[in-house]
């Protein structure tokens, strides 16, 4: 069979379109109909493909893409606020589930080093379709997405390790007295990050803007392209994965006024590879070794998926996930991952491994992988639904609820709201996800009912469709924008009033075409400051100017910046601007109240006190 490069092309994208829509219509899921695909064309389907090794590895640049894209929505002081949880988690994951594999190992026989790698690397999960999956069910927002994208990240940096581990328990290869020691290779790998993020701020990004004057998109692409591929390279010459490192460039420009441009750029590619590679995946699938020792293969998927998929579980109880999705979280996790492959073929080099012992496990993680697709459906169509009727109250059935406000969220800013328009005898149908405040809030009349508001379903069974408002109190800014864009595809017509954190959420809230939008802590800042000019001698009706005043400013200057809050130059200059206006604006108002001895609050004390002796 030929191999030309188009020819193969063809049968790619020929085996994609044909089992993907079939994999969809069948409620499998995409990344089940790219592996049977792959399955399909392989050496042991139809055959048409042959240089299976090959295209695996070019197809992994699928995963160097997602890691990048991925990388773009972290700001450095995001990810640096997941530290915990990504060397916590990511640890208590990677180290207890070595170590039960590795018992299990031993128990079933294998020396200790076989036993130690093989653990090791099936601790690993597959970052492609965890992410992949994660994102396709709007789940990053969630306990379950941030611990398991946490986790992911982990399990990328520690693979660089275990592999490093090979050599030191190879029996068969001697020391390298010619290689580098390892201070100098850690030393290569710490100036190549250096140089990255110095690189980032002052070259990436003027290279970005100046390409971007071109306005010609495809050199813009091209760059992007450039930029990732190079990257990725860079940092597989010191050692590194190129999925880390390119994640990390992405973390980098994750605050660049190009970042969404990237974005749009990439995703194409992204999508395609992904694909490419889960189709690589299939066709890697060593069915000789199964057809060999179908019970061994069998018996060693098996107590792979159980031990793995255990632990998990007992550790999400530890993990900031909601209960209903915790068994969703360890299913996520419980395959190989894309690392398993290079760490056994080492492990098979050095001699740890024997060929046949590497084809087994190595058929363990692509089974385990399209396993994977098949438990969530087990899941989402037997399991979750029985958990659903065990865990559902009488009185979280929604259906026949026509109140015309619906608010999501009932903390301590949904409370508010909630009791204005009950005291003014409006009606309510409220949304929130903590089982002990509904149960307080109820014994006194509230119709509150335990469910997630993002949920499209949930919504229609509140009354969404004939609601005469939406009122998002939603604490979770990641929540609160999923609801938003929710609504908005679905009830177009339905007022929303929407609370929010922080100017950067009020942005992404106006972006998104809400017009009635409060922030959290404005107002009551604003009463706090105007008090606290009525305690230093400023009469009420001045410190109620000044604060009113101060606001109507503060809300024009929010508007006035919004069209540029993407450029963060431009911000910055518009803000000083808006900082030197306010201050002009109130000494004016200064000159007016002072008498030329005394200025500000002294004046008016003393015109006050002249008026009340007259």
């Amino acid at each position: 069979m030929t191999q030309e490069p188009l020819v193969n092309a063809l049968v790619y994208l020929a085996a994609a379109v044909a089992a993907v829509p079939i994999a969809k219509r069948l409620g499998l899921g995409a990344v089940l109909g790219y592996l049977m695909a792959g399955i399909a064309i392989g050496p042991w389907g139809l055959g048409l493909i042959s240089n299976v090794e090959d295209i695996l590895h070019f197809s992994e640049f699928g995963v160097v893409l997602l890691l990048f894209l991925i990388g773009l929505e972290l700001e450095p002081k995001r990810l640096w606020s997941l530290r915990r949880s990504i060397f916590g988690w990511g640890t208590a994951q990677v180290g207890l589930v070595s170590l039960a594999l590795f018992l299990a190992g031993m128990l079933l026989g294998a020396d200790w080093k076989t036993a130690l790698i093989a653990s090791l690397g099936l601790s690993l999960s597959s970052t492609a379709i965890a992410l992949a999956t994660l994102g396709e069910r709007n789940l990053m927002g969630t306990g379950a997405g941030s611990a398991g994208f946490s986790i992911l990240l982990f399990q990328d940096i520690a693979a660089i390790p275990m592999i490093a581990i090979i050599p030191m328990l190879s029996v068969a290869v001697a020391d390298d007295a010619g290689g580098d020691p390892g201070w100098m290779k850690a030393g290569r790998v710490v100036l190549v990050i250096a140089a990255l993020v110095v690189a980032g701020r002052f070259l990436i990004r003027p290279a970005l803007r100046m390409i971007a004057k071109t306005d010609i998109r495809e050199v813009f692409t091209a760059f992007a392209l450039l930029l990732v591929i190079g990257i990725g390279l860079l940092m597989q010459s010191v050692g590194m994965s190129m999925a880390l490192g390119t994640f990390l460039a992405g973390v980098l420009l994750a605050d660049s006024e190009y970042r969404h441009a990237l974005e749009t750029d990439l995703e194409p590619f992204k999508g395609l590879l992904l694909g490419l590679f889960f189709i690589a995946v299939g066709m890697s699938i060593d069915f000789g070794v199964l057809l060999r020792q179908p019970l061994l293969v069998a018996a060693l998927l098996a107590v792979f998926l159980v031990v793995k998929t255990g632990v998990l579980l007992i550790l999400a109880r530890h993990f900031n996930i909601l209960q209903p999705q915790r068994l969703l979280f360890a299913i996520l996790l419980s395959q190989g991952g894309e690392f398993a492959f290079v760490i056994f073929g080492a492990a098979a080099t050095a001699k740890i491994f024997s060929p046949d012992i590497a084809s087994a496990l190595m058929v363990v993680v692509a089974l385990s992988m399209v396993a994977t697709p098949l438990m969530l459906l087990v899941h989402d169509n037997v399991i979750a639904p029985r958990l659903r009727r065990a865990d559902q109250r009488p009185d979280d059935d929604l259906h026949g609820q026509n109140e015309p406000v619906i608010i999501a969220g009932f903390g301590r800013f949904g409370q508010i709201i909630g009791r204005l328009l009950h005291a003014n005898r409006i009606g309510l149908t409220v949304l929130d996800h903590d089982p002990d405040q509904i149960d307080l809030l109820r014994k006194f009349g509230f119709k509150v009912f335990y469910g997630d508001a993002t949920r499209v379903d949930l919504l229609h069974a509140a009354g969404a469709a004939k609601a005469r408002a939406l009122v998002v109190a939603i604490d979770g800014v990641e929540e609160s924008i999923r609801l938003v864009e929710a609504v908005r595809k679905e009830f177009p017509d339905l007022p929303i009033l929407a609370r929010a954190r922080n100017v950067s959420h009020y942005y992404d809230l106006m972006d998104r075409g809400v017009t009635v939008i409060e922030r959290e802590t404005f107002e009551s800042a604003l009463q706090l400051g105007r008090r606290t000019l009525q305690e230093l001698g400023f009469g009420a009706y001045r410190a109620r100017q000044a604060a009113m005043k101060f606001r109507a400013h503060n809300l024009k200057s929010l508007l006035d910046v919004y069209p540029f809050y993407k450029d963060q130059q431009q911000m910055i200059s518009m803000a000083a601007q808006a900082r030197e206006e306010l201050e002009a604006m109130f000494a004016k108002d200064a000159e007016v109240v002072t008498d030329g001895s005394q200025g500000g609050w002294h004046g008016e004390r003393k015109e006050k006190a002249a008026r009340v002796e007259n």
